[in-house]
């Protein structure tokens, strides 16, 4: 019930974000996987630990520029790019600035991707993204 009302309530609130100017990213900005690599083959519970090049890590809510904070999408296709990132289980934010985290994954077949948001959990201009890597959970 609780997620539910965050769901509801988040985008109310950053509605009134949406009509401004995509939040501008520096040329050569990347987000990257320091592990696991793609292809590999782990155990869940899984350490995933974000990269970062060319952008400082500040917290959601927190406007500095050439900085955000990362977002893993978990076995989902990148979300709309001008509206904020969904918050669910295929969607995790990492809004305090963390910059790694454990996830339990089932066995099988997963693929990961690293998306950073701005204050109000937009994705930049141009999007500072990872590309998709799979694993493999024994």
């Amino acid at each position: 019930m609780k997620t539910a009302l965050r769901n509801l309530a988040l985008p109310l609130l950053l509605s009134p974000l949406l009509t401004l100017a995509a939040t501008p990213a520096p040329p050569g900005a990347e987000v990257y996987f320091i592990s696991p690599k793609d292809g590999e083959t782990v155990n869940s519970p899984v350490t995933v630990r974000f990269g970062l090049k060319g952008m400082g890590v500040a917290p959601a809510g927190m406007q500095k520029d050439a900085t955000g904070h990362h977002h893993l999408l978990i076995d989902a296709p990148l979300p709309p790019l001008d509206q904020p990132v969904p918050n669910d289980d295929h969607h995790r934010h990492f809004g305090a600035g963390q910059t790694e985290t454990v996830i339990t994954l089932p066995p099988g077949k997963h693929t990961l991707q690293l998306l950073l948001g701005d204050f109000a959990h937009i994705p930049h201009d141009p999007p500072v993204m990872s590309a998709p890597i799979s694993i493999t959970v024994e």
